[in-house]
Parts: C-alpha cells; sequence; structure tokens
C-alpha cells in the first residue's frame, strides 16, 4: 500500500505532514489536502461552508484541474438541476435537490 493510500484512509497528524504543498488546494496555508479524491471532494465541501469567496475560486481551480472527472460529474449535475427546474415547480426542485445532495458526488 503506498503512502497517499495510506493518508486516504485516514489522515493523521503525521500524515498530513507528509503532503506535499502542491496536494493542498492552499498550499502556503496547507490548508485543504487534495491528495485523493476523497479529501478533494472534502475540501469543496469544507470551503463552500468556510471560505471566503477567493478561498473558494482558489480550492475549486486546484481541485478540478487536479481532478478535470469531478468538475464533469459536478456540471453534468448542475446541469440536470437547471433542466429539472425548467420542467417543473420550486417545490419539486427543492425537493430534488435535498436529495443529491444526500447522495454526495
Amino acid at each position: 500500500m503506498s503512502v497517499i493510500e495510506k493518508l486516504a484512509k485516514e489522515l493523521t497528524t503525521a500524515g498530513r505532514n507528509k503532503i506535499k504543498p502542491k496536494n493542498f488546494a492552499m498550499p502556503k496555508q496547507e490548508k485543504y489536502p487534495i491528495h485523493d479524491l476523497s479529501h478533494a471532494k472534502n475540501a469543496l465541501a469544507r470551503v463552500s461552508q468556510h471560505g471566503t469567496p477567493a478561498e473558494q475560486a482558489q480550492v475549486r481551480s486546484k481541485v478540478y484541474s487536479k481532478y478535470p472527472a469531478l468538475k464533469e460529474r459536478v456540471m453534468e449535475k448542475k446541469s440536470k438541476l437547471m433542466a429539472f427546474l425548467s420542467h417543473v415547480g420550486e417545490d419539486a426542485f427543492v425537493e430534488e435537490l435535498e436529495d443529491i445532495c444526500h447522495e454526495g458526488l
């Protein structure tokens, strides 16, 4: 098992210290580790909750650059939601959105 695979399972302080700066969405601050897909998704979720608009843009840019397939999936889901909204009322849209949010990416 590689170091990255081990870190993906549980990110301890020691493990975090082994992550190269390029594997953080914000390398200078060592914030938002994106060394694997799971942590990249988590970085997007956390920055959406706690980051400034500039931090959100930076994290999205880094994550989507490293994991282009993730951006494609996000855009696909966004497109489906917009199509759904155009065909149903707001209440049905909100219900569907809640379901999708619980599914994860």
